[in-house]
């Protein structure tokens, strides 16, 4: 059932699928007996395609798993009118098509048997062994007798779970939706639409995730046609009233100047789909004549892929933002192949896709074309992959199955587990991260270092209290992009917990069911009682003896002196802060005071630019001084009481002291202190820093007054 691309000048735009007929089959299926030596003719069709594909596969297995499914389903109906056997024989032949190995197209046979017959699954695994039992264990449901509303999502779950263990669960399940949409055509309008959110919401993403675009692109335009009827007609009439298709001229010319390079390559016509053809109207407003398909160039190795790439863009005029490569840098999905657009003859612009052979059936069948990845032949590449973290990064088991593999644990309410399901979904782009161990971490697009955190350390990240980036502090809140190297910090003590505000950074399902159900054990992290603690509470500030940042400095005060050239009062600017020995200048403001800057305040640098006349001034003879630090920190529980004990060490005294609130687990306090020695402040300021949780100490740089 791959997407079939046509030749150029071939005048249809849609995609032709051999569809059998099922009447037909149906009939057949109901004959007597079939000699032992012969294959029933029912399964003539999968039997076709599955050799064209596996030419020396043993089809005794099919044969048998055919005549149980017959016998079992024999005298059902489908409510579309067909003998019941017609549907297991249709998803059977999706997959054959595909690529699929036998034991999947037994399982696909078999799959509806336990579900609706009397087989039992013992009975499956008895005659076909314990590898067909657990794909067809996978994908039965579970019984709405027993489960109630919670059947449809457990089911779900139930598959996702043996899916974790072996990804032909899923490639089946996908099967199975296909054929029954394009049989929804009888059943009630209000339970197509239902059928077609959860297809559209689970299903196809899923399809996306494991790379099968031939089974997303069709099931995305039957979930189109159900849910918007009027854009899929008015599409449709679209595709259906095109003129002549501009790309068959640029085709023979890209196909004449391969020939030229001597690069062996089939180039062909490859028609959008109608969703896309949508989205692309949607996008630029109007339908250009090359907007109805794309260039698809198969060649016979990677390195090909660069050399068409290099004669196209020398030979046409490349739209260098179309560009991409994914054979470099393959999708998460398993897609591989180069991206690019050129400009033809006439200035139509044509969308070119280049990939290998092998590349384009990967491509549309994702991991059913990959066979059975579980088989020997396969089992050294399988280990080769598997990285030190333990999670396999072969296909059988993509980093994204992992992680919601691990998360639906904690989800163990239906409701959780189905909104969570389909909000994960929805995120159709991952980055991948590195660990300052040389590890990586696989996360969706837009994902935070909370994300990261509870990545690497699952509860264990409720301790951390922030996050270097690429070497580089970093709040939680941070958006991490692809190739980052992300290093969560983690509290010492164990008294520390995520913030409600985490949950506003929060991407993952396995962040946001971990820090709320921390948050629900600990309601006291909700009422933002005072403390200095990491669970978005603010410390208690002391009563401020002085909320001028740095204040007025006058002879005599005890603070340290400025003199200035002229008469009148002299006062420090708050500022820059300046003590002893800064390089000081001094302008004059309103009321005839003299404010002193350090020579390289922006303030003091502007006032010069606009032709404002310095004052000269110098130090005093005071040792003493008053200066405004700031210091930047995680926050934790005694952080406050640490920070003054190491002011008081060094023989300063706090003369004001403002604690702001916590944000994303970064907390700044600012104290004014009075200094006995202006030659202590270096000393102070390391002491500072030395705090634990205290990552840096500046000296306060407040925006200037109106002068």
């Amino acid at each position: 059932m791959s997407a079939e691309a046509a030749k150029p000048g071939v005048p249809t735009r849609r995609r032709g699928r051999p569809r059998i007929d099922l009447r037909r089959l149906g009939r057949v299926a109901l004959l007597g007996a079939v000699p032992r030596d012969r294959l029933p003719a029912a399964i003539g069709h999968v039997v076709e395609a599955h050799r064209a594909r596996h030419p020396d596969a043993d089809l005794s297995l099919l044969h048998r798993a055919y005549v149980l499914a017959e016998s079992s389903h024999r005298g059902q109906m489908r409510k579309s009118g067909e003998p019941y056997i017609t549907h297991p024989l249709a998803v059977t032949l999706i997959l054959a098509e595909l690529g699929a190995e036998t034991t999947t197209l037994t399982a696909s046979l078999l799959h509806d048997t336990v579900e609706d017959t009397d087989v039992t699954l013992d009975q499956v695994r008895e005659q076909f062994g314990e590898e067909v039992g657990y794909l067809v264990d996978g994908v039965t449901k579970l019984e709405k007798v027993d489960y109630g509303a919670a059947a449809e999502p457990e089911t779900f779950r139930k598959m996702l779970v043996a899916t974790g263990d072996d990804v032909r669960v899923m490639s089946i399940k996908l099967a199975d939706r296909l054929h029954n949409m394009r049989t929804l055509g009888v059943m009630r309008p209000e339970k197509q639409a239902r059928i077609a959110k959860v297809t559209r919401d689970v299903l196809i993403p899923l399809a996306e995730r494991l790379g099968v675009q031939a089974l997303k692109t069709e099931l995305e335009d039957l979930v189109f046609a159900i849910l918007h009827p009027e854009e899929y007609e008015r599409t449709r009439a679209l595709i259906a009233a095109a003129g002549p298709d501009p790309l068959a001229g640029i085709a023979e010319n890209v196909a004449a100047v391969l020939r030229e390079a001597g690069i062996p390559a089939d180039v062909l016509i490859r028609p959008r789909h109608h969703l896309s053809v949508h989205r692309v109207r949607i996008k630029r407003g109007e339908l250009r004549g090359t907007d109805f398909g794309r260039l698809l160039v198969l060649v016979g190795e990677d390195a090909d892929c660069y050399a068409v790439l290099g004669e196209l863009h020398t030979c046409f005029t490349p739209v260098i933002s179309e560009f991409k490569d994914f054979v470099a840098a393959p999708k998460f999905n398993l897609y591989q192949s180069l991206h690019t657009a050129v400009v033809g003859p006439e200035g139509a612009v044509a969308e070119v896709l280049i990939r290998t052979h092998r590349m384009h059936r990967v491509a549309e069948a994702g991991v059913i074309a990959l066979g059975n990845p579980y088989a020997a032949d396969h089992g050294s590449a399988a280990q080769a992959a598997e990285p030190a973290d333990g999670e396999r990064a072969d296909p059988t088991r993509p980093g994204w199955l992992s992680r919601l593999l691990q998360w639906q644990q904690s989800a163990p309410d239906p409701d959780t587990f189905w909104t969570t399901l389909r909000a994960d979904l929805a995120e159709d782009r991952e980055i991948t991260v590195f660990r300052t161990d040389g590890g990586t971490l696989g996360l969706p697009a837009g994902a935070s270092c909370v994300d990261a955190a509870y990545a690497q350390y699952g509860d264990g990240a409720h301790d951390c209290i922030g996050a270097r980036v690429n070497g580089r502090l970093a709040t939680l809140g941070t958006v991490l992009n692809d190739g980052d190297t992300v290093q969560p910090l983690l509290a010492e003590d164990a008294g520390s917990g995520p913030s409600p505000a985490w949950l506003d950074h929060a991407r993952t399902p396995a962040a946001r069911i971990s820090i709320t159900g921390w948050l629900d054990a600990h309601p006291e992290a909700l009422q933002g009682p005072h403390g200095s603690g990491p669970a978005g509470t603010r410390p208690e500030p002391q009563p401020q003896a002085d909320t001028a940042a740095g204040g007025d400095h006058r002879p005599g005060s005890g603070a340290t002196s400025a003199v200035a050239d002229r008469p009148g009062a002299v006062r420090l600017a708050g500022c820059c802060t300046p003590v002893p020995p800064d390089d000081i200048t001094g302008f004059l403001v309103r009321g005839g005071v003299v404010t002193v800057h350090r020579r390289e305040c922006p303030a003091a640098v502007r006032m010069r630019s606009t032709g404002r006349a310095p004052v000269g001034v110098s130090w005093g003879e005071a040792a003493g001084c008053r200066v405004t630090l700031t210091a930047e920190s995680f926050g934790r529980p005694g952080l406050l009481a640490d920070l003054t004990e190491a002011i008081a060490t060094a023989g300063a005294a706090v003369v004001s002291a403002t604690v702001e609130p916590p944000s994303e687990q970064r907390v700044r306090h600012t104290y004014t202190l009075q200094l006995p020695d202006a030659a202590g402040l270096p000393a102070l300021m390391r002491a500072m820093r030395d705090v634990p949780g205290v990552y840096d100490v500046n000296r306060a740089r407040h925006p200037a007054a109106a002068l």
